[in-house]
């Protein structure tokens, strides 16, 4: 049900700007009741609501605060949608962050994932899959070999994508007035369409190898 998410209130880019360098912990716990409610209660709010428009993305998790200053001045948090795949949300001075991504694999993964590049039509379909991805404004990036690995000739026509031992499709959405709005879950929502032939691909090709 609508109504959770109103958006980021203005207020929230002034606690944020009061926690950037290196602040103390003084400094800290003095904004840190404005920045849960300002900051990271509206995550919590905007993923709830995300959450109900498609119950794919009901296993999210927000993160709290951590000792590095990173994490007081980026709200983190991510959608998963299978081992090691999912969809991460940054938001921070610069505005809101989206990437789909399969990183950190488990033992196996990488092999699994080579496997269907390798293959004729999983590979194929996963090349048109990143370069539509692309063109939708998205950086591709990842853990890339520098050589291509054993056992794949080199003349193999995705050496590229076999090169790789995660996969990540990022893109800034921008800090504009949106954010402090409830514009903003349909702007997520939006961007996670983008992302979503991406992310099956890897869920049906990329399993657990547990």
């Amino acid at each position: 049900m609508r109504g959770q998410f109103t958006g980021w209130p203005e207020q929230a880019m002034d606690v944020l700007w009061q926690l950037q360098g290196e602040p103390t912990r003084a400094t800290r716990e003095r904004y840190r009741a404005d920045r849960e409610r300002l900051v990271r209660q509206p995550m919590i709010a905007l993923l709830n609501e995300v959450a109900d428009a498609d119950p794919r993305y009901e296993d999210f998790s927000v993160w709290h605060y951590r000792t590095n200053s990173w994490w007081w001045q980026h709200q983190g948090a991510v959608i998963r949608l299978g081992r090691k795949i999912e969809i991460g949300l940054r938001f921070s001075l610069d505005g809101l962050r989206i990437q789909g991504a399969w990183w950190y694999p488990d033992p196996g993964q990488v092999d699994m994932f080579r496997k269907a590049v390798a293959s004729e039509g999983s590979g194929r379909e996963l090349c048109a899959i990143v370069e539509d991805v692309r063109k939708m404004g998205y950086d591709i990036s990842g853990d890339v070999m520098k050589r291509l690995p054993r056992g794949y000739p080199t003349d193999h026509p995705r050496t590229n994508l076999l090169r790789h031992r995660s996969l990540i499709a990022a893109r800034p959405l921008g800090c504009v007035e949106w954010l402090h709005t409830p514009e903003a879950v349909d702007r997520v929502l939006s961007a996670a369409a983008d992302l979503d032939a991406l992310l099956m691909w890897l869920v049906r090709h990329v399993k657990s190898a547990e």
